[in-house]
């Protein structure tokens, strides 16, 4: 194993900013509420809320998710291979040594993160102080989608464990899926892309591309999976066809949904269910890039059509429910990131459809790659880029 130790010479901290928000009476304060910042925009205009913008943080190699200590700080995963803990109160951030190291070939890098649902995070390791992170695996001149956990020592990572790869390395080196997210029951969802060369692998019942799997805490197979008692399924698949989920949350009601890569103009928003077929590439809602021609069929018995298709080339990743009252009308809404389009889209569930939508940033801070709603309450987005930045939605009225 490689340990890394890495500068981030060109990462900083930026100037004092705004920082509080009078809300209903109450301040929206924070976990970052003493760091520096700089706000962007200070009324932003939407259709219940005006929101400011500010950058906390900015220097990250292709960030791609962020999770929050309990302490304060938080850990921002890089594709390069690096985990950064960051420091709002005295404006530091530092490369943690000890993880492994990763294939960084086209869409591959260290992935998402998620700390156990139980993590304390004191001075010492817990039995339950546990980062999980997805990763892309070398093996050759091919891949593997990868989970594995790392103890929190407080301030620095202890041992690694390898928890679940799939079972076939391939190329190139692109439709990770990669997405995490706990179910109420303390399973974990992890999303598989179809791994971009073969997309008939997601219809493929002995194949992990182009799932979604549930595993136990320690990487292992719950008894209740859908498929455990078929031979000729997989026992880790909670869900197929699906071509490159890069969304995934699970909202305060239980219910998992994902925003999904479709082919072009095809991108989808599914809730996921044990069991069901969302039907790549028998079934998609868009067109292959070359030829602009429909792939699959719309529609076909026994698979699920999605619940919402995103106009345009959205390209989705990020998506959180705002569960805070601080948003007001927000509140139970969905929250979905785009990458090539730069946007920020919020939904209205009803009924398990989508009433509504409405466009919060188009082009403002960059191709959005997570969306999370911090312990604070206020929204966060990691941005995709060479130089990604960590930003902060906070709402300046109700």
């Amino acid at each position: 194993m490689h340990y890394a130790n890495k500068s981030h010479s060109t990462r900083h901290w930026l100037a004092p900013g705004i920082r509080v928000a009078v809300i209903s009476g109450a301040i929206l304060a924070a976990t970052m509420s003493n760091a520096n910042a700089e706000v962007i925009q200070t009324s932003l205009e939407t259709e219940h809320l005006t929101l400011s913008i500010e950058r906390i943080a900015e220097g990250f190699e292709h960030p791609w998710a962020i999770a929050f200590l309990p302490d304060g700080r938080s850990l921002v995963s890089e594709r390069s291979g690096q985990l950064t803990l960051v420091d709002p109160e005295s404006g530091e951030t530092r490369s943690l040594e000890g993880m492994p190291d990763v294939s960084t070939q086209g869409q591959g890098g260290l992935l998402d993160i998620v700390l156990h649902p139980d993590f304390k995070g004191g001075n010492g390791a817990g039995d339950n102080d546990w980062i999980y992170f997805t990763w892309s695996k070398p093996d050759g001149n091919n891949t593997r989608s990868a989970l594995s956990r790392v103890q929190w020592l407080g301030d620095e990572l202890g041992e690694v464990e390898q928890l679940f790869e799939q079972h076939r390395a391939s190329g190139p080196g692109r439709h990770y899926g990669s997405r995490l997210a706990w179910l109420p029951d303390g399973t974990l969802l992890m999303s598989i892309g179809d791994r971009g060369s073969e997309p008939p692998r997601a219809q493929a019942s002995d194949d992990h591309a182009g799932s979604t799997l549930r595993l136990t805490a320690t990487g292992g197979v719950p008894d209740d999976n859908p498929f455990v008692d078929d031979d000729a399924t997989l026992d880790e698949i909670y869900t197929m066809g699906n071509r490159n989920i890069q969304g995934m949350t699970v909202m305060s009601n239980g219910q998992a949904w994902v925003s999904e890569h479709g082919p072009r103009t095809g991108d989808e928003l599914n809730h996921i269910e044990a069991g069901n077929n969302y039907g790549w590439p028998d079934v998609s809602q868009g067109n292959d890039y070359a030829t602009n021609e429909p792939i699959g069929e719309d529609s076909l018995p026994g698979m699920v059509n999605p619940v919402y298709v995103f106009e345009g080339r959205f390209a989705p990743a990020g998506l959180a429910e705002v569960t805070s009252d601080a948003f007001g009308e927000w509140k139970g809404n969905l929250l979905a990131g785009g990458l090539g389009s730069e946007k920020l889209l919020r939904l209205r569930l009803e009924n398990g459809n989508v009433a509504e939508e409405e466009l919060i940033l188009n082009g403002d801070i960059g191709r959005i790659r997570d969306v999370r709603q911090g312990p604070d309450d206020a929204i966060y987005l990691l941005t995709d880029a060479p130089q990604g930045g960590l930003y902060r939605l906070v709402p300046t009225n109700q």
